[in-house]
């Protein structure tokens, strides 16, 4: 609460991320990991507003084409090489065996954590995820 009572609501609601190419994106969020397109909005020749998340999930990606050399260069290492993105699960093992079919690329085995099963994979560019099923999973986040 802050001072006179009034409560603070937030949310993040968008995490922009870096990629070549709009369809190849989609293809690989939608296509392989089973995300929902939620928007694609063509915004001028060049541009659009590609927003894809988990089914069920409040948190959504803005897939953000690459702009000039900075943005290029950091296509796939957004999160300098560490896992920045965390992808929870109520069953691990449903949507392991579901990407490892897909042909994503895993960089290690599942493993069981104080926190959760957890096993990092790669998405399109490269980026590391974990793909997790905490102890308790809350679908809203809470």
């Amino acid at each position: 609460m802050m001072p006179g009572g009034m409560a603070i609501r937030q949310r993040l609601s968008l995490l922009a991320l870096l990629v070549r190419d709009y369809d190849e994106a989609i293809a690989f969020y939608v296509g392989q990991l089973g995300f929902e397109l939620r928007e694609d909005t063509r915004l001028s020749p060049e541009k659009r507003w590609v927003v894809v998340g988990p089914k069920g999930g409040e948190t959504s990606l803005l897939l953000a084409k690459a702009v000039g050399e900075p943005q290029v260069a950091a296509v796939g290492a957004q999160g300098g090489g560490r896992v920045f993105l965390f992808l929870e699960t109520d069953d691990f093992d449903r949507d392991h065996a579901r990407y490892v079919a897909a042909g994503v690329r895993f960089r290690e085995q599942p493993r069981t954590e104080a926190y959760g099963k957890v096993a990092v994979f790669e998405d399109i560019y490269g980026n590391p995820w974990d793909l997790i099923e905490p102890l308790s999973f809350d679908p809203a986040g809470g």
